[in-house]
């Protein structure tokens, strides 16, 4: 930690996690080896590490226990997007689709309205609020028809944006095998993005397409950050949870943590390295409940 004092979070106040005991790795993305088992000791030292770091910001973490049988339970940020009492709920690849009855169980139980997708969606993993603005990625997890049902539906102003392609050695781009869906190392964007405050973010701009790029750059009263392609591929740099005071965030992202601390905000950096091996990190552990 930099700092010893925390303040009160003024976003992501209130998140959703769930458990590591069940978490595997199949080849469902371009960072998934089937052939790099997690170690689930670690892996659930890990996700402690991750809540403790949210609790010590300030971050009231609501659990639910883990669905059995699903790899990828643990990524809780990719079972809904929420907006008050709204939750609109995920369709997820065909491995991760035995956590949809799970999630929407959890959120009915906490009190929201479930509203359930027509298209694939890959709930707040592929669509990061920010004031008004609703960041979402397009063409991989998320089917962009799903950009104006969420903006009908929730109220958001939805900025479309989509990220750059996996590509084979000859330059062609990757359909992924499970899915039938194209693919990216940026499957869900928030591997490309993130929300450090409601006027601040971080952004790694050679993680998307150049129209995208525009739209980034010329959004209206956001400050940008910009992140290196090296941090966000390695690093995970962008995958994180800010309180708008507190950022818990990658410990091998030493570019970016001294940018957020330069702009005055606190960071927390537990060492996470099994969890990642699924593709996913600190953001997609946690769901927010308490989007305005």
């Amino acid at each position: 930690m930099s700092k010893t004092s925390i303040a009160a979070p003024t976003i992501n106040r209130t998140v959703l996690m769930s458990g590591a005991k069940h978490f595997s790795v199949k080849e469902l993305n371009p960072y998934s080896n089937d052939a790099d088992q997690p170690e689930i000791t670690r892996t659930i030292e890990e996700h402690h590490a991750i809540q403790a770091a949210l609790e010590s910001a300030g971050v009231t973490v609501t659990k639910v226990g883990a669905p059995a049988g699903c790899q990828d339970g643990v990524y809780t940020a990719n079972w809904a997007l929420v907006r008050g009492d709204t939750a609109v709920t995920s369709s997820l690849p065909g491995p991760r689709q035995g956590e949809e009855p799970h999630a929407e169980a959890a959120l009915r139980d906490l009190g929201k309205r479930i509203v359930k997708p027509p298209y694939r969606f890959s709930g707040q993993g592929d669509a990061l609020p920010v004031g008004n603005y609703l960041l979402a990625g397009s063409g991989y997890r998320t089917d962009p028809r799903m950009h104006p049902f969420l903006a009908d539906t929730l109220g958001y102003e939805v900025i479309t944006l989509r990220t750059i392609p996996a590509r084979d050695p000859s330059g062609q781009s990757i359909t992924n095998q499970l899915t039938g869906w194209p693919d990216s190392f940026f499957y869900d964007i928030d591997l490309a993005i993130s929300i450090l405050t409601p006027e601040l973010i971080a952004w790694c701009p050679d993680a998307f397409e150049p129209e995208s790029q525009e739209k980034i750059r010329a959004l209206a009263g956001l400050d940008k950050i910009e992140v290196s392609y090296e941090e966000a591929v390695k690093g995970f740099a962008c995958n994180l949870v800010s309180t708008g005071r507190t950022v818990v965030m990658s410990a091998h992202a030493p570019k970016l943590k001294a940018a957020i601390e330069a702009r005055g905000l606190t960071t927390i950096t537990p060492d996470i390295r099994e969890l990642l091996k699924g593709g996913g990190y600190i953001r997609c552990t946690t769901l927010t409940l308490d989007n305005a």
